[in-house]
Protein backbone atom coordinates (compact mmCIF):
# COMPACT_ATOMS: atom_id res chain seq x y z
CA UNK A 1 0.00 0.00 0.00
CA UNK A 2 1.40 3.78 -0.97
CA UNK A 3 0.69 6.06 2.02
CA UNK A 4 0.71 9.59 1.43
CA UNK A 5 1.12 11.49 4.82
CA UNK A 6 0.39 15.32 4.86
CA UNK A 7 1.20 18.47 6.55
CA UNK A 8 3.49 16.67 8.85
CA UNK A 9 6.39 18.29 10.73
CA UNK A 10 9.41 16.39 9.61
CA UNK A 11 12.04 16.02 11.77
CA UNK A 12 15.53 15.19 10.36
CA UNK A 13 18.40 13.88 12.64
CA UNK A 14 20.40 14.04 9.94
CA UNK A 15 20.12 17.35 8.68
CA UNK A 16 19.36 18.62 12.11
CA UNK A 17 16.26 20.53 11.08
CA UNK A 18 12.11 20.61 11.21
CA UNK A 19 10.18 21.17 7.81
CA UNK A 20 6.63 21.07 7.43
CA UNK A 21 5.53 18.98 4.55
CA UNK A 22 3.79 15.84 2.97
CA UNK A 23 6.17 12.09 2.30
CA UNK A 24 4.98 9.35 0.38
CA UNK A 25 5.97 6.15 1.67
CA UNK A 26 5.94 3.15 -0.97
CA UNK A 27 7.53 -0.39 -1.14
CA UNK A 28 8.45 -0.33 2.61
CA UNK A 29 10.48 2.76 2.00
CA UNK A 30 10.52 6.68 2.34
CA UNK A 31 9.86 7.09 -1.57
CA UNK A 32 9.29 11.36 -1.90
CA UNK A 33 9.92 13.56 0.88
CA UNK A 34 7.55 16.84 0.29
CA UNK A 35 5.73 15.62 -2.75
CA UNK A 36 2.77 18.35 -3.42
CA UNK A 37 0.22 15.75 -3.82
CA UNK A 38 -0.89 12.37 -3.09
CA UNK A 39 -0.27 9.66 -6.53
CA UNK A 40 -3.86 8.04 -7.48
CA UNK A 41 -4.52 5.36 -5.27
CA UNK A 42 -2.57 6.10 -2.42
CA UNK A 43 -4.28 6.10 1.22
CA UNK A 44 -4.06 9.24 3.08
CA UNK A 45 -3.20 9.98 6.40
CA UNK A 46 -3.50 13.70 8.01
CA UNK A 47 -1.18 14.29 10.08
CA UNK A 48 -2.42 17.57 11.49
CA UNK A 49 0.73 19.53 11.89
CA UNK A 50 2.14 16.64 13.92
CA UNK A 51 5.44 15.29 14.19
CA UNK A 52 6.65 12.63 12.03
CA UNK A 53 10.27 10.97 12.85
CA UNK A 54 12.32 8.05 11.90
CA UNK A 55 11.41 5.06 14.65
CA UNK A 56 13.36 4.55 17.59
CA UNK A 57 16.31 2.40 17.82
CA UNK A 58 16.61 0.85 21.08
CA UNK A 59 19.98 -0.68 22.09
CA UNK A 60 19.79 -2.87 25.25
CA UNK A 61 16.22 -4.04 25.33
CA UNK A 62 15.41 -6.77 27.83
CA UNK A 63 13.07 -9.80 26.73
CA UNK A 64 12.17 -12.21 28.97
CA UNK A 65 12.32 -15.12 26.03
CA UNK A 66 13.87 -17.53 26.67
CA UNK A 67 12.99 -18.44 30.43
CA UNK A 68 11.12 -15.54 32.01
CA UNK A 69 8.33 -15.20 29.49
CA UNK A 70 6.00 -14.48 32.36
CA UNK A 71 7.80 -10.99 32.68
CA UNK A 72 8.36 -10.23 29.16
CA UNK A 73 7.67 -12.03 26.07
CA UNK A 74 8.35 -10.90 22.05
CA UNK A 75 4.76 -10.02 21.00
CA UNK A 76 4.24 -7.78 24.53
CA UNK A 77 7.40 -6.15 24.14
CA UNK A 78 6.36 -5.87 20.27
CA UNK A 79 3.28 -4.33 21.27
CA UNK A 80 4.94 -2.19 24.21
CA UNK A 81 7.69 -0.96 21.57
CA UNK A 82 5.21 -0.22 18.80
CA UNK A 83 2.81 2.20 21.55
CA UNK A 84 6.19 3.56 22.18
CA UNK A 85 7.20 4.90 18.80
CA UNK A 86 10.55 2.00 19.38
CA UNK A 87 10.48 0.59 15.89
CA UNK A 88 13.81 -1.53 16.15
CA UNK A 89 15.04 -3.33 19.27
CA UNK A 90 18.30 -4.58 20.18
CA UNK A 91 17.51 -6.76 22.21
CA UNK A 92 20.19 -8.40 25.46
CA UNK A 93 21.28 -11.68 25.90
CA UNK A 94 21.56 -11.84 29.64
CA UNK A 95 18.50 -14.48 29.54
CA UNK A 96 17.71 -17.85 30.86
CA UNK A 97 19.56 -19.62 29.28
CA UNK A 98 21.92 -16.77 28.07
CA UNK A 99 22.18 -16.18 24.28
CA UNK A 100 25.57 -17.66 23.78
CA UNK A 101 25.23 -20.12 21.59
CA UNK A 102 24.24 -20.38 17.56
CA UNK A 103 21.15 -22.98 18.52
CA UNK A 104 20.23 -20.01 21.30
CA UNK A 105 20.19 -17.32 18.81
CA UNK A 106 18.24 -18.74 15.84
CA UNK A 107 15.57 -19.97 18.53
CA UNK A 108 15.08 -16.60 19.65
CA UNK A 109 15.53 -15.08 16.11
CA UNK A 110 12.79 -17.43 14.86
CA UNK A 111 10.24 -16.17 18.74
CA UNK A 112 11.04 -12.74 17.44
CA UNK A 113 9.19 -12.58 14.27
CA UNK A 114 5.94 -12.73 16.06
CA UNK A 115 6.40 -8.94 17.08
CA UNK A 116 5.21 -6.28 15.19
CA UNK A 117 8.27 -3.75 15.00
CA UNK A 118 12.03 -5.79 13.96
CA UNK A 119 13.83 -7.51 16.73
CA UNK A 120 17.70 -7.91 16.79
CA UNK A 121 20.04 -9.88 19.04
CA UNK A 122 23.26 -9.65 20.65
CA UNK A 123 25.29 -12.43 22.25
CA UNK A 124 27.09 -12.75 24.89
CA UNK A 125 30.67 -12.16 25.36
CA UNK A 126 31.88 -15.09 27.46
CA UNK A 127 29.79 -18.61 27.97
CA UNK A 128 27.23 -18.55 30.57
CA UNK A 129 28.02 -14.78 30.95
CA UNK A 130 30.73 -16.23 33.53
CA UNK A 131 33.53 -14.50 32.38
CA UNK A 132 35.80 -17.63 31.72
CA UNK A 133 35.59 -18.84 28.14
CA UNK A 134 34.98 -16.42 25.24
CA UNK A 135 31.76 -17.33 23.09
CA UNK A 136 32.23 -18.64 19.25
CA UNK A 137 32.07 -15.06 17.84
CA UNK A 138 32.43 -15.77 14.63
CA UNK A 139 29.38 -18.58 14.43
CA UNK A 140 27.26 -16.32 16.41
CA UNK A 141 28.08 -13.39 13.63
CA UNK A 142 27.10 -15.90 11.36
CA UNK A 143 23.76 -16.22 12.69
CA UNK A 144 23.02 -12.63 13.20
CA UNK A 145 24.48 -11.45 16.38
CA UNK A 146 24.55 -7.55 16.38
CA UNK A 147 27.23 -7.30 19.38
CA UNK A 148 28.42 -9.05 21.83
CA UNK A 149 28.00 -7.96 25.76
CA UNK A 150 28.07 -9.61 29.09
CA UNK A 151 25.97 -6.62 30.37
CA UNK A 152 26.17 -6.06 34.22
CA UNK A 153 28.16 -9.28 34.58
CA UNK A 154 31.68 -7.59 33.87
CA UNK A 155 34.68 -9.87 32.78
CA UNK A 156 37.18 -9.52 35.66
CA UNK A 157 39.77 -11.99 33.79
CA UNK A 158 41.58 -9.52 32.17
CA UNK A 159 43.48 -12.12 30.05
CA UNK A 160 40.26 -13.69 29.07
CA UNK A 161 38.75 -10.10 27.89
CA UNK A 162 41.62 -9.42 25.99
CA UNK A 163 41.34 -12.86 24.16
CA UNK A 164 37.97 -12.06 23.17
CA UNK A 165 38.31 -8.23 22.31
CA UNK A 166 41.45 -9.78 19.91
CA UNK A 167 39.29 -12.15 18.07
CA UNK A 168 36.73 -9.68 18.11
CA UNK A 169 38.56 -6.82 16.29
CA UNK A 170 39.83 -9.94 13.94
CA UNK A 171 36.05 -10.95 12.42
CA UNK A 172 34.81 -6.82 13.12
CA UNK A 173 32.64 -7.44 15.91
CA UNK A 174 31.14 -4.69 17.76
CA UNK A 175 31.67 -5.78 21.84
CA UNK A 176 29.27 -3.37 24.60
CA UNK A 177 31.05 -2.95 28.21
CA UNK A 178 28.96 -2.16 31.08
CA UNK A 179 31.76 0.23 32.56
CA UNK A 180 31.87 -0.47 36.07
CA UNK A 181 34.62 -2.02 38.45
CA UNK A 182 32.67 -5.43 40.16
CA UNK A 183 34.35 -4.88 42.97
CA UNK A 184 33.41 -1.83 44.09
CA UNK A 185 29.80 -1.90 43.23
CA UNK A 186 28.74 -5.50 44.40
CA UNK A 187 26.13 -5.40 46.44
CA UNK A 188 25.42 -1.64 46.46
CA UNK A 189 21.78 -0.52 46.19
CA UNK A 190 21.92 3.58 45.25
CA UNK A 191 25.00 5.94 44.81
CA UNK A 192 27.11 6.50 47.75
CA UNK A 193 26.78 10.43 49.56
CA UNK A 194 24.65 12.14 52.19
CA UNK A 195 21.47 10.72 50.86
CA UNK A 196 22.55 7.20 50.65
CA UNK A 197 24.08 7.07 54.28
CA UNK A 198 20.77 8.64 55.44
CA UNK A 199 18.53 6.42 53.99
CA UNK A 200 21.00 3.55 55.41
CA UNK A 201 21.74 1.89 52.35
CA UNK A 202 24.90 0.20 50.61
CA UNK A 203 25.88 2.71 47.88
CA UNK A 204 28.69 2.76 45.04
CA UNK A 205 30.81 5.43 44.52
CA UNK A 206 30.96 7.27 41.10
CA UNK A 207 34.46 6.21 40.55
CA UNK A 208 33.59 2.78 40.35
CA UNK A 209 32.40 3.59 36.84
CA UNK A 210 35.38 5.57 35.78
CA UNK A 211 37.54 2.76 36.67
CA UNK A 212 35.86 0.26 35.02
CA UNK A 213 35.55 2.65 31.87
CA UNK A 214 39.97 3.33 32.04
CA UNK A 215 40.53 -0.26 32.07
CA UNK A 216 38.11 -1.17 29.10
CA UNK A 217 39.66 2.15 27.23
CA UNK A 218 42.94 0.76 27.77
CA UNK A 219 41.92 -2.39 26.18
CA UNK A 220 40.26 -1.02 23.57
CA UNK A 221 43.69 1.00 22.75
CA UNK A 222 45.36 -2.59 22.66
CA UNK A 223 43.19 -4.53 20.87
CA UNK A 224 41.59 -2.25 18.42
CA UNK A 225 37.69 -3.63 18.95
CA UNK A 226 34.93 -1.24 18.14
CA UNK A 227 33.71 -0.90 21.66
CA UNK A 228 30.28 0.93 23.07
CA UNK A 229 29.99 1.81 26.47
CA UNK A 230 26.05 0.90 27.18
CA UNK A 231 25.37 3.85 29.89
CA UNK A 232 27.90 6.45 31.30
CA UNK A 233 26.38 8.08 34.13
CA UNK A 234 28.38 10.22 35.80
CA UNK A 235 30.41 13.36 34.99
CA UNK A 236 33.59 11.83 36.53
CA UNK A 237 33.14 9.67 33.53
CA UNK A 238 32.94 12.14 30.66
CA UNK A 239 37.22 13.10 30.43
CA UNK A 240 38.07 9.84 29.47
CA UNK A 241 35.82 9.24 26.80
CA UNK A 242 36.16 12.15 25.33
CA UNK A 243 40.56 11.88 25.06
CA UNK A 244 39.34 8.12 23.98
CA UNK A 245 37.48 10.01 20.87
CA UNK A 246 39.90 12.66 20.60
CA UNK A 247 42.55 10.28 20.25
CA UNK A 248 40.84 8.41 17.31
CA UNK A 249 39.52 5.05 19.33
CA UNK A 250 36.84 3.42 17.42
CA UNK A 251 34.50 4.38 20.68
CA UNK A 252 30.85 5.23 21.37
CA UNK A 253 28.32 5.71 24.37
CA UNK A 254 25.16 5.92 25.24
CA UNK A 255 22.77 6.39 28.53
CA UNK A 256 19.57 5.53 29.72
CA UNK A 257 16.76 7.75 29.31
CA UNK A 258 15.88 7.04 33.22
CA UNK A 259 19.16 8.84 34.05
CA UNK A 260 19.08 11.48 32.14
CA UNK A 261 15.11 12.63 33.40
CA UNK A 262 15.72 10.76 37.22
CA UNK A 263 18.65 11.62 40.25
CA UNK A 264 19.44 9.36 43.40
CA UNK A 265 16.95 11.72 45.07
CA UNK A 266 14.19 10.39 43.24
CA UNK A 267 14.41 6.72 45.44
CA UNK A 268 12.80 8.76 48.06
CA UNK A 269 10.94 6.46 50.46
CA UNK A 270 12.68 3.34 49.26
CA UNK A 271 11.04 3.20 46.16
CA UNK A 272 12.07 0.46 44.73
CA UNK A 273 10.69 0.80 40.79
CA UNK A 274 13.78 3.65 41.09
CA UNK A 275 16.27 0.58 41.67
CA UNK A 276 18.51 0.88 39.00
CA UNK A 277 21.80 -0.54 37.32
CA UNK A 278 23.74 1.65 37.67
CA UNK A 279 22.25 3.54 40.54
CA UNK A 280 20.64 7.03 39.43
CA UNK A 281 23.31 9.67 40.06
CA UNK A 282 23.64 13.08 41.58
CA UNK A 283 21.68 15.86 39.86
CA UNK A 284 25.08 17.44 38.78
CA UNK A 285 26.16 13.85 37.43
CA UNK A 286 22.92 13.91 35.60
CA UNK A 287 23.70 17.56 34.07
CA UNK A 288 26.70 17.06 33.12
CA UNK A 289 25.74 13.73 31.10
CA UNK A 290 22.47 15.50 29.59
CA UNK A 291 25.03 17.93 28.19
CA UNK A 292 27.50 15.63 26.91
CA UNK A 293 24.68 13.79 24.83
CA UNK A 294 23.56 17.45 23.52
CA UNK A 295 27.29 17.88 22.39
CA UNK A 296 27.59 14.47 21.05
CA UNK A 297 29.78 13.27 23.89
CA UNK A 298 27.69 10.63 24.33
CA UNK A 299 26.29 9.09 21.33
CA UNK A 300 22.71 7.34 22.04
CA UNK A 301 19.94 7.40 24.56
CA UNK A 302 18.21 4.09 25.10
CA UNK A 303 15.40 2.83 27.34
CA UNK A 304 17.42 -0.15 29.27
CA UNK A 305 14.21 -1.54 29.14
CA UNK A 306 14.45 -4.32 32.00
CA UNK A 307 10.89 -5.83 33.15
CA UNK A 308 10.99 -7.50 36.74
CA UNK A 309 8.00 -8.79 38.34
CA UNK A 310 6.02 -7.57 41.20
CA UNK A 311 7.55 -10.33 43.67
CA UNK A 312 11.04 -9.29 42.06
CA UNK A 313 10.55 -5.23 42.74
CA UNK A 314 7.71 -5.39 45.94
CA UNK A 315 10.84 -6.42 48.73
CA UNK A 316 12.77 -4.40 50.69
CA UNK A 317 15.02 -1.74 48.75
CA UNK A 318 18.19 -3.50 49.22
CA UNK A 319 16.94 -6.73 48.35
CA UNK A 320 14.40 -5.64 45.37
CA UNK A 321 15.73 -7.06 41.88
CA UNK A 322 17.22 -3.75 39.12
CA UNK A 323 15.44 -2.08 36.58
CA UNK A 324 12.48 -0.92 35.26
CA UNK A 325 10.31 -1.29 32.21
CA UNK A 326 10.47 1.49 29.71
CA UNK A 327 9.67 0.90 25.61
CA UNK A 328 6.49 2.88 26.14
CA UNK A 329 7.94 5.71 28.24
CA UNK A 330 11.09 6.50 26.68
CA UNK A 331 9.36 9.07 23.64
CA UNK A 332 7.28 10.96 26.72
CA UNK A 333 10.43 10.64 29.15
CA UNK A 334 12.75 12.15 26.24
CA UNK A 335 9.96 15.12 25.76
CA UNK A 336 10.85 16.43 29.00
CA UNK A 337 14.44 17.40 27.53
CA UNK A 338 13.03 18.85 24.76
CA UNK A 339 10.21 21.03 26.67
CA UNK A 340 12.77 21.77 29.19
CA UNK A 341 15.04 23.19 26.28
CA UNK A 342 17.95 20.82 27.13
CA UNK A 343 17.70 19.43 23.25
CA UNK A 344 15.93 19.97 20.42
CA UNK A 345 13.82 17.33 18.75
CA UNK A 346 16.50 16.80 15.82
CA UNK A 347 19.07 16.06 18.32
CA UNK A 348 17.10 13.64 20.34
CA UNK A 349 16.35 11.90 17.73
CA UNK A 350 19.93 11.87 16.49
CA UNK A 351 20.90 9.77 19.43
CA UNK A 352 17.49 7.66 19.86
CA UNK A 353 17.14 6.59 16.20
CA UNK A 354 20.03 7.84 13.81
CA UNK A 355 23.40 7.18 15.79
CA UNK A 356 22.01 3.65 17.30
CA UNK A 357 21.07 2.43 13.96
CA UNK A 358 24.76 3.25 12.66
CA UNK A 359 26.35 1.94 15.63
CA UNK A 360 24.89 -1.48 14.49
CA UNK A 361 25.30 -1.34 10.93
CA UNK A 362 21.41 -1.20 10.32
CA UNK A 363 19.93 1.25 7.81
CA UNK A 364 16.86 2.59 9.47
CA UNK A 365 17.08 6.37 12.02
CA UNK A 366 16.72 8.29 8.63
CA UNK A 367 14.28 10.68 7.39
CA UNK A 368 15.73 10.58 3.68
CA UNK A 369 13.99 9.26 0.58
CA UNK A 370 14.91 5.34 -0.21
CA UNK A 371 15.37 4.81 3.72
CA UNK A 372 13.62 2.37 5.33
CA UNK A 373 9.82 3.87 6.01
CA UNK A 374 10.00 3.34 10.18
CA UNK A 375 8.63 5.98 11.34
CA UNK A 376 6.22 7.23 14.87
CA UNK A 377 4.00 10.00 14.08
CA UNK A 378 3.69 11.88 17.67
CA UNK A 379 2.22 14.70 19.50
CA UNK A 380 5.02 16.22 21.80
CA UNK A 381 2.51 18.21 23.64
CA UNK A 382 -0.17 16.07 24.17
CA UNK A 383 -0.23 15.94 28.17
CA UNK A 384 -1.31 12.19 30.29
CA UNK A 385 -0.87 10.70 33.68
CA UNK A 386 0.94 7.84 33.10
CA UNK A 387 -1.09 4.19 34.47
CA UNK A 388 1.33 2.06 34.41
CA UNK A 389 -1.72 -0.63 34.46
CA UNK A 390 -2.62 0.05 30.84
CA UNK A 391 1.03 -0.60 29.51
CA UNK A 392 1.03 -3.36 26.91
CA UNK A 393 4.37 -4.61 28.74
CA UNK A 394 3.37 -7.90 30.93
CA UNK A 395 5.34 -6.19 33.75
CA UNK A 396 4.67 -2.37 35.03
CA UNK A 397 7.79 -1.70 37.10
CA UNK A 398 7.67 1.92 35.82
CA UNK A 399 9.06 4.96 37.70
CA UNK A 400 6.64 7.43 35.50
CA UNK A 401 3.47 5.78 37.48
CA UNK A 402 1.58 8.67 38.54
CA UNK A 403 3.57 11.08 36.75
CA UNK A 404 2.10 13.74 34.83
CA UNK A 405 4.04 13.44 31.06
CA UNK A 406 3.82 14.67 27.59
CA UNK A 407 3.97 13.36 24.42
CA UNK A 408 1.53 10.55 23.03
CA UNK A 409 2.34 8.38 19.96
CA UNK A 410 -0.43 8.77 17.39
CA UNK A 411 0.97 6.07 14.71
CA UNK A 412 3.86 3.84 14.11
CA UNK A 413 5.58 2.68 10.92
CA UNK A 414 7.73 -0.27 10.45
CA UNK A 415 8.50 -0.90 6.98
CA UNK A 416 5.44 1.18 5.67
CA UNK A 417 3.01 -0.63 7.39
CA UNK A 418 0.75 0.61 10.66
CA UNK A 419 1.47 -0.98 13.14
CA UNK A 420 0.06 0.91 15.92
CA UNK A 421 -2.64 3.95 15.63
CA UNK A 422 -6.45 4.50 14.70
CA UNK A 423 -5.96 3.13 11.43
CA UNK A 424 -9.53 3.98 10.56
CA UNK A 425 -9.82 7.57 11.52
CA UNK A 426 -6.29 8.78 10.38
CA UNK A 427 -6.76 7.35 6.35
CA UNK A 428 -8.96 8.24 3.66
CA UNK A 429 -8.66 7.45 -0.28
CA UNK A 430 -6.75 9.72 -2.10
Amino acid sequence: MTLFLENARIIDPEAGVETIGNVILDGGLIAVIGAGSAPAGARVIDCGGKCLAPGIVDIGVKIGEPGERHRESFRSAGLAAAAGGVTTIIARPDTNPAIDTPEVLEFVTRRAAQAPVRIHHMATLTKERAGREMVEIGFLLDAGAMAFTDFDHVVTDTRVLVRALTYARGLGALVIGHPQDPGLSKGAAVTSGKFASLLGLPGVHPMAERLGLDRDLGLVEMTGVRYHADQITCARSLPALERAKRNGLPVTAGVSIHHLTLNDLDVGDYRSFFKLTPPLRAEEDRLAVLEAVASGLIDVICSMHTPQDEESKRLPFEEAASGAVALETFLPAAMRLYHSGAMDLPGLFRAMSLNPARIMGLPYGRMAEGAPADLVLFDPDAPFVLDRAKLHSKSKNTPFDGQRMEGRVIATFVGGHQVFGAENRMMRDA
